[in-house]
């Protein structure tokens, strides 16, 4: 280990929320190797939940995206104000896990004396690479592996690699509150979050909602959510008035779109048996807490956002494709359901352009079933068979 005297560690991780969830193993790395350090992570507002009450992290600072839309003089001014406020902290070591510019001059600012970037944050404007000390390779593996190998580069490797959610008690007991008014013990509880913010990551609506009647029909309990932005809680919305019957009295549907923080998200996922949905941050923290993931990817690229199995951490030598048949990835307890053609994964935002993927769209709904049909008759047998306590 090539670093001296770390009392102060700053993490950078400027994305979405499920980026931000995914570097837990990361943090574990550095508290492992740095235990009376004190470790801050830096993410953007909105993000902050998913690493809230983590025993890993001593601090979570936010920057406020809404900086971006004052006026130049007003935005000079809260950006100067909040390095000088990240300066007064004197960290050792800042590391950039997003790759960014805004990262890697946060990261410089700072005044951290070590300062690691990765491969790819070599990218951006001239001299950007001349903002660090440090340099890990990166890229081409599962995001979790790409984050935790930054530290194991320099010899800081933590002892697991699992992803976790700390729920706080206060949304489990909100949880079984919604649950107790609406669910038998004895039913099977499937988790449906059905939209993204992008639109080219989310399944027909018809479709969903032909599954989630399906479900509903054969006795289980379905818990539909959705993000409390306007457009995603519209087109939830939409897919759910497109359930066959009287969806939304149905005493099998627990409707909760716009309404659950990331925690109740979580404790949400917690609850139930399965959980069914795309490529979205609401997929990790299913994950994360424990409860087996169908997920539909269309243009994803599976190998770096496949939802992360904790009982079954996969080297990055290993080809995913060593995973696939029959149309999906199967890693654990979690299924992932793409297709098989030549273009997939593309990475693009739809094909050609129009916000719409095809290979998502030519899912059918038949394979979504059968997938949910095994999974189901699976935890009904696990559960079967397992000891009594």
């Amino acid at each position: 280990m090539s670093f001296k005297n770390i009392k102060k560690i700053l993490v950078i991780k400027l994305r979405q929320i499920g980026d931000v969830l995914l570097t837990v193993p990361a943090f574990r790395a550095l508290r492992e190797n740095f235990p009376e350090a004190h470790i801050a992570a830096l993410v953007n507002s909105g993000t902050e939940e998913v690493l809230g009450g983590s025993p890993l992290i001593d601090e979570v600072i936010t920057y406020n995206r809404g900086i971006n839309k004052l006026n130049p003089w007003q935005r000079s001014r809260r950006e100067i104000a909040f390095v000088r406020e990240l300066r007064k902290q004197r960290f050792d070591l800042a590391i950039d896990l997003s790759g960014g510019d805004r990262a890697a001059i946060t990261a410089f600012l700072s005044g951290a004396r070590y300062r690691i970037g990765t491969n790819v944050s070599r990218y951006g404007f001239w001299g950007k690479s001349r903002l660090y000390t440090h340099f890990a390779n990166g890229g081409g593996k599962h995001i979790v592996l790409r984050d935790h190998d930054v530290m194991a580069q320099f010899g800081i490797h933590a002892s697991n690699l699992s992803v976790d959610f700390f729920i706080p008690p206060a949304a489990r007991r909100q949880v079984e509150q919604w649950f107790r008014l609406r669910n038998n013990e004895k039913d099977l509880v499937v988790h449906i979050h059905p939209v993204s913010k992008w639109f080219f990551k989310c399944w027909k609506d018809e479709d969903m909602a032909e599954v989630a009647g399906w479900l509903i029909n054969q006795g289980v309990k379905v818990v539909v959510t959705s993000s409390p932005e306007s457009l995603e809680l519209q087109r939830t919305r939409n897919m759910l008035s497109l359930i066959p019957g009287t969806a939304a009295a149905h005493s099998h549907l627990l409707d909760l779109s716009g309404q659950t923080t990331l925690p109740l998200l979580a404790a949400v996922s917690e609850a139930a048996d399965l959980f069914l949905g795309i490529d979205s941050a609401p997929m990790h923290i299913s994950a994360a807490v424990g409860t087996p993931v169908i997920a539909l990817f269309g243009p994803s690229l599976t190998h770096r956002w496949a939802p992360w199995p904790n009982q079954r951490l996969f080297e990055s030598k290993i080809d995913l494709r060593h995973y696939y048949r029959d149309g999906c990835y199967y890693l654990g307890d979690h299924v992932v359901i793409q297709k098989d053609w030549e273009c997939v994964p593309c990475g693009r935002d739809g094909c050609e352009g129009t916000k719409q993927s095809r290979c998502l769209d030519e899912i059918s709904v038949e394979k979504v079933k059968e997938i949910l049909m095994t999974r189901m008759k699976k935890k009904i047998e696990d559960e079967i068979n397992q000891p009594s306590p």
